[in-house]
Order: C-alpha cells, then sequence, then structure tokens
C-alpha cells in the first residue's frame, strides 16, 4: 500500500511539472549521463534559470502562450 501511495505521488509531481512545462531534472541528468559522460552536469538551480530564461525570454521578452 505505501508502494502504491509513493508512486502515485512521483507520478503527480512529474504531471504537474509538465502540466506547467518545467522539464524533469532527473530527466537531464540521465540524459547527461548517457549521451555526453565527459561534460559537467548543472547544477538544479542552474538548470531551472537557463529552463525559465529560454522558455520566458525566447521571442525577446514575450510570454509564449497556447492560448
Amino acid at each position: 500500500m505505501v508502494k502504491k501511495i509513493v508512486n502515485m505521488l512521483r507520478y503527480r509531481k512529474q504531471f504537474i511539472s509538465l502540466l506547467v512545462g518545467v522539464p524533469s531534472y532527473e530527466t537531464y541528468v540521465e540524459h547527461m549521463k548517457e549521451h555526453y559522460p565527459h561534460e559537467p552536469i548543472k547544477s538544479r538551480k542552474v538548470f531551472f534559470c537557463e529552463v525559465q530564461e529560454e522558455r520566458y525570454n525566447a521571442k525577446g521578452g514575450k510570454v509564449s502562450r497556447c492560448c
């Protein structure tokens, strides 16, 4: 029962992150280790700041929205 709850919470966090457009840091780390093992891995804070900068300043500061 506890394992089921832990899995639910993990998927809930992933769902909410994807819903608001925040890529997963864990996925980034896995990708870097697999494809670029000699490259340094950014800290969570640097990763998040760069993702936010890319998302909100990609079009000269204009927010890109779906609606």
